[in-house]
């Protein structure tokens, strides 16, 4: 409740001469409620619910029970209706969701349900968040750009930021060094996290870290590399060469398909054609897919942003 201003002498009602500029409730202005912007609920439209905080584009408006209502539809295809209305924000703005003008010129139709390369819904016309303090931290540089390439418009709507290790020796430090905890989480992604890799040491280190254990999830592929995670009918083989122990594994897998190998110049640009043939989810085996979707429903997760 805004105070009243203290009374000055000779200010009271029917004292006040004629025209004076300080007359009344200097603060009446100042208590008046913003009038709210009306926005079209267009298809394709991007809208943050503000009691909720679910976000997605618009699909529809429609009429049920007397209401006038707009379904939503997030990232993961998931439908929810909302009463049209106050309480939404379209890029930060608070606004009154309106239903769609009819007749008349408008703005072209926008493309509904078109799907990113990870199958969620692709929202258009939506400028990138304000990046999360949360991160998913990632093996090395093949792993961020395949994650990139595959769930970089999903990220992006998100706010995440994904960071590459390069390596995972002495984890538990890098963890230790992002401090982890309300507001802060870290989603990390490991390649061969099998039991007694050298790997599975490391991201054991991490429960010991201060904040890991409610604010740190580590999940894990079982490929040797990244690389294993592209289906191998992508390149055109029925299955990933098989490089005998104490050999360089991308070399080796270079050499086997007939390109090639000799030094880090070629592994990058091995890496680059694999990379070029990945067009969408559906090109990954499943144990990469489900482990990443892991990680960005934690790092978004319901306290993420405290």
């Amino acid at each position: 409740m805004v105070p009243s201003l203290p009374r000055m002498p000779g200010s009271g009602r029917g004292a006040q001469a004629p025209g004076d500029r300080y007359a009344g409730d200097v603060l009446a202005n100042a208590r008046k409620k913003p009038v709210l912007k009306e926005e079209p609920a267009e298809p394709g439209l991007v809208v943050e619910d503000v009691e909720t905080g679910f976000v997605g584009a618009v699909v529809r408006t429609e009429k049920s029970g007397g209401m006038h209502l707009v379904v939503l539809e997030d990232r993961k295809g998931r439908p929810r209706s909302f009463p049209l209305g106050p309480g939404f924000w379209v890029d930060g703005v608070a606004v009154k969701l309106v239903a769609p003008r009819v007749g008349g010129p408008s703005a072209p139709v926008k493309p509904v349900n078109l799907r990113s390369a990870s199958g969620s819904v692709a929202v258009t016309d939506h400028r990138a968040r304000v990046a999360r303090a949360s991160r998913i931290l990632v093996e090395g540089k093949h792993d961020a750009e395949l994650v990139e390439k595959i769930w970089g418009h999903d990220l992006r709507i998100e706010g995440v930021v994904v960071v590459p290790l390069h390596g995972v020796d002495d984890l538990a430090d890098a963890v230790a060094d992002f401090g982890p905890g309300p507001g802060r989480r870290l989603g990390i992604l490991v390649d061969h996290l099998v039991a007694g890799s050298k790997e599975w040491h490391e991201a054991a280190a991490v429960t010991r870290v201060k904040g890991a254990r409610d604010h740190v999830m580590v999940v894990g592929h079982p490929f040797v590399d990244v690389w294993q995670a592209v289906r191998p009918q992508v390149i055109g083989v029925p299955a990933w060469p098989v490089v005998p122990r104490g050999l360089p594994w991308k070399e080796g897998v270079l050499e086997a398909l007939g390109w090639p190998h000799e030094d880090q110049v070629d592994v990058a640009e091995g890496w680059q054609r694999i990379l070029a043939s990945v067009r969408n989810y559906a090109d990954l085996e499943p144990d990469l897919l489900g482990r990443v979707e892991e990680l960005i429903d934690f790092v978004t997760g319901d306290d993420a942003d405290l």
